[in-house]
Parts: C-alpha cells; sequence; structure tokens
C-alpha cells in the first residue's frame, strides 16, 4: 500500500521548529518527515493535543462517543481517571470503559483509580483494592496510578494508601495527585510519598509551590472549575512543568472546544512562546504518563492535526493512527453500539422524607462559588430564604434504601423549582437542591425513573450507563443538556454550569464544607459537622 504524503509547514515541537515539509504515513505510522523547498500548502501540519486529565464519564458519554467529538478540536488522546463509573461499578465499571474505548480510532490512556470508595463518610457502589489495583496494570495495561484524593492519608502514610501507592511505585509508573489548596512542608511531604502531578491548584502560588518541589501542574479548564486565569503565569515561570486539562467537560462545553482553547488562549490572549504552549498541549503529557501518541517524528504513531495557522488554531484535519478521524468540523468517527450497565437500587421518595422541624437555631450553610470546586462556610436559620439565597440541599443514596441526607447551601440563585442530579462526585448518589420540599421530590424521583441521570423539577434527561452516562449520539446529547440547562437558568440560576456545580457539592475531598449521603461533612477537617 503506497503511503499516504501531506504537505505543509511542519510544526517539530520537539525541535522548537517550522520548515516546509512532507509527512509520509503507512499502517499507521510516521515513516518519515521531510523538509522540501518546493511550495507547500499555507496549512500547519502538528503533533495533537493531549488532555492530561479527564473524567470522560462527566460528559455524559461513553468513551466512544466522547472521541467522535474531541477529535473535532484536534485531540488526539487523553490521560483518563476512571474513578467515576469505579465508584458505581468497580472493576468491572473500569473495564467497561476500556472495551468501549477499543471501539474506535483514539487514545485513551486509562489510569487505575486510587479512591474507590473515595473516603468512608460517603456511600459508594463499590472497592477497588490494591490487588485490584495491580491487576489493572499488569493485566489490563492500565498506565498510571489515577489521583490520589486522600491527601490526609497520603500525609499521615495511611497503609492502605500507601499500599496502593507503593503498587505503582513498584511497576515505576506515574502517580497523580489531588491536594487543593496543599502548600510548604505538607506539599512537599505529599509530593515525597511518590505524587507527580496536580490539577487541583486554584492559585499561581500554591502551583509554584509544587512546581518547584518538582511537581507537574496540570492547568485545568473544565464547565465548572476554571483555573487557567489564575494560573496561565506559571508559563513565565515553569513552563516545563505545564500540561492541559479539563477534568470535567459537558457535552455542550465539547462540542464548542476542548484543549485547543487553552491553546489559543495562551498563545493569541497571553502572548506565551508558541513552542512553550504546545509542548505543554502535546509532548509534555507524553513524556509525563510514557505514552506511545505521536510527536510527529520518524516511528511515531500517525497522531497529528493540520491547521489553518498558529493563531487561530483551527482544526482542518485530525489523524489518529494514520486514520483520518475528523476534517473542517465534522466528525468521521461512527457511533458505535455497546451493552448498558448499571448499579441503581432505590424506588422513589417522599416530601416527608426530606422535610425538617422548624429550628430558630443556626446551622453552617455551604456557600458555594461559580467557576471554583472549592466551597465556604456561612451560618444562617435552617430554613429555605431565596432572598438571601439560602436553598435546600439533599443527597440520596442510590445503592441502598436510607435517609436522606438534608442541609443548606447558598450559591444557586434558584428562586423557584429544583435541580437533581445522579452525577454527584464522587459515589454518584443522588444530589437535589431546590426552594421548596414538592419540587426538589419531584425533580430526585425523575432521576431515580431514569435509574439515573439529571433533571430539573419539570425535565429530565436519562443516562443508563452506570446512572452517569449515555450511548446516544454526542451531538444529540449536547443539545438534550442544552435544554436541560436552559431550563435551569430559567428557574433563577446564574451559575454558569448549574448541574456541573451541583455535582461538585457531594465531592468530600474538596474544602470546605460538602454534604454526603451520611450528613455535613468538613473537608478541611475531614470529619463531619455536628
Amino acid at each position: 500500500m503506497d503511503p499516504i504524503i501531506l504537505k505543509g509547514k511542519v510544526v517539530d515541537v520537539v525541535n522548537r521548529t517550522v520548515f516546509p515539509g512532507r509527512v509520509f504515513i503507512a499502517d499507521g505510522e510516521i515513516l518519515a518527515v521531510e523538509q522540501t523547498t518546493d511550495p507547500v500548502p499555507d496549512q500547519y501540519i502538528m503533533p495533537g493535543f493531549i488532555d492530561a486529565h479527564v473524567h470522560v464519564e462527566s460528559s455524559m458519554l461513553v468513551p466512544s462517543e466522547f472521541a467522535r467529538m474531541a477529535v473535532v478540536h484536534g485531540t488526539v488522546a487523553t490521560v483518563s481517571d476512571p474513578h467515576e463509573i469505579a465508584n458505581v461499578l468497580g472493576y468491572e465499571g473500569v473495564k467497561y470503559m476500556i472495551d468501549n474505548a477499543k471501539k474506535v480510532p483514539f487514545h485513551f490512556y486509562f489510569g487505575a483509580p486510587s479512591c474507590v470508595p473515595a473516603t468512608t463518610f460517603e456511600t459508594a457502589g463499590a472497592n477497588l483494592t490494591a490487588a485490584e489495583i495491580r491487576t489493572l496494570f499488569e493485566k489490563d495495561g492500565l498506565r498510571y496510578l489515577s489521583e490520589m484524593m486522600n491527601y490526609p492519608g497520603v500525609l499521615n502514610r495511611d497503609p492502605m494508601v500507601m499500599e496502593k501507592i507503593n503498587v505503582a511505585k513498584e511497576l515505576g509508573l506515574p502517580i497523580d495527585g489531588h491536594a487543593p489548596g496543599l502548600r510548604g512542608k505538607e506539599a512537599e511531604h505529599y509530593i515525597a510519598a511518590g505524587i507527580s502531578t496536580d490539577h487541583e491548584c486554584y492559585s499561581l502560588g500554591e502551583a509554584v509551590d509544587k512546581a518547584g518541589y518538582g511537581m507537574m501542574i496540570s492547568i485545568r479548564e473544565g464547565s465548572a472549575a476554571k483555573n487557567y486565569e489564575a494560573l496561565h503565569p506559571l508559563f513565565k515561570l515553569h513552563p516545563d512543568k505545564i500540561m492541559f486539562c479539563s477534568d470535567d467537560k459537558h457535552p455542550n462545553d465539547l462540542v464548542v472546544s476542548h484543549i485547543d482553547e487553552l491553546v489559543r488562549r495562551s498563545i493569541v490572549d497571553h502572548g506565551y512562546d508558541t513552542m512553550d504552549v504546545l509542548q505543554a498541549a502535546c509532548i509534555t503529557p507524553r513524556r509525563h504518563y510514557r505514552l506511545d501518541v505521536g510527536q510527529l517524528l520518524p516511528g511515531d504513531s500517525a497522531d497529528f492535526i493540520v491547521v489553518n495557522n498558529l493563531h487561530d488554531f483551527t482544526v482542518l484535519q485530525t489523524y489518529v493512527k494514520g486514520i483520518l478521524v475528523a476534517e473542517r468540523g465534522k466528525s468521521l468517527i461512527k457511533s458505535v453500539k455497546s451493552e448498558s450497565i448499571n448499579n441503581f437500587n432505590i424506588g422513589p421518595i417522599d416530601e416527608a422524607d426530606i422535610a425538617l422541624k422548624p429550628s430558630e437555631k443556626e446551622v453552617f450553610v455551604i456557600k458555594a462559588f461559580d467557576g471554583q470546586l472549592i466551597t465556604d462556610k456561612i451560618k444562617a436559620k435552617p430554613k429555605v430564604d431565596t432572598k438571601a439565597d439560602i436553598l435546600k440541599l439533599v443527597v440520596v443514596n442510590r445503592y441502598n434504601k436510607a435517609p436522606p441526607a438534608v442541609a443548606f447551601i447558598q450559591g444557586f440563585g434558584l428562586k423557584k423549582g429544583a435541580l437533581a442530579s445522579c452525577i454527584a462526585h464522587d459515589s454518584h448518589n443522588i444530589i437535589a437542591v431546590g426552594v421548596d420540599d414538592a419540587s426538589i421530590t419531584r425533580a430526585i424521583n425523575a432521576v431515580i425513573a431514569n435509574k439515573g441521570g439529571i433533571a430539573t423539577d419539570s425535565e429530565s434527561l436519562a443516562l443508563p450507563v452506570a446512572g452517569i452516562m449515555t450511548q446516544e449520539d454526542g451531538y444529540s446529547v449536547a443539545k438534550k443538556y442544552s435544554k436541560i440547562d436552559a431550563e435551569a437558568k430559567k428557574l433563577g440560576t446564574t451559575l454558569h454550569a448549574p448541574f456541573m456545580t451541583l455535582s461538585f457539592m457531594a465531592l468530600l475531598v474538596i474544602p470546605s464544607l460538602k454534604l454526603s449521603d451520611k450528613g455535613l461533612f468538613d473537608g478541611t477537617k475531614f470529619t463531619f459537622v455536628r
């Protein structure tokens, strides 16, 4: 079979140069990259983008559908942590992701989830042991230990935590971190355990601290957590320590952009060196995780993109393993079918289940922020007050029938109705916020009827795969999600991504105050609030 020959201006990020050239491809591999003096088309051939940390499940799409959408934006690979589905279904869930990912031409590099369950302070659907993590490495070929969220366990060198870390260290595999706000000696002690990355930095000082101790910093810009503006000056200080990631990306946002957005903002808006930026987007994650995705060098896998220029970065073509998978805004990957799996064991609730007795005594209230996973806490009377933006927050155990946990939250801005979601990191119980018990109950029961998904008190989107994903066409899901997102905003919320923000209000490992199915939890002290 004759090789495919592409002509254009070749962007050699490894050697930090651009030249007119030809790229020869055969059998999914780059045979040669040649410089030429002949005229070439006014287009740039360069390595494809890598998302250095993402939970594919948070797109609400199975991996094959995520890939169909990501390649349009020049993404050829993801470093993917499947701990969302692992917390629902354990080893079986991770295998589901691996098997589905193999059905399409895309590089999914899955890690072995380190925190299943994420904490002992919530009810999860599964437990992933150190022995199973070893199996995922040795039998299933996973590349790294996923984010170690139990940073108190690392700091205290908890034996169960260290057993999982030591499996990865024994096999010489990278270990991802998750330690929001950790600085100074505590950060140094955390990193000394063998942890080499963090995507949770939300201030430049924190990122500089960690980079100074040798840690790689993934600058995150997702649907809810947006840290790029705080962290981009790191390019002036530690350009060799930067990677780009989305962490969590909802389908309507994935339609618009992916890692390409961060590349454009870094070069166009902030004027950073083009090669430094492309190194962060393409080369550094490959080197850190020892991936076999292409660098656009002879002998590499033929994974690259063709863009219009090094300013707009409009993707004209995307190639993965030598296959043309996207062209001029259209995905060429076809949808595939696979079986659905789930773990959902409860029936509908009643308003009485979430009712509270009147009280004048003040309680701690979660204070949420747009664009951040961290929360603060205030004190207020335990009742809904839409003028003060105090709403009721409820978490319902999806795995076993149990009394719901009820608290209060500020920051959602709802004036009427309710939102509910079975995407509730990390255990994916049902979480809901609303202005009255009737609306909250309707929204929760809509999720229960679908055995997973998201809902307002009048609209719902079913997510039958583990209660958090669907196999439907990704573009169709994006439209449905946009509709229900618009419905949520009609209820009064001004949050950019209200369902994504809601999903993190149960994430106990992010300070300060969160709600699990077992009660209100202080993520700073790692204890329940009494």
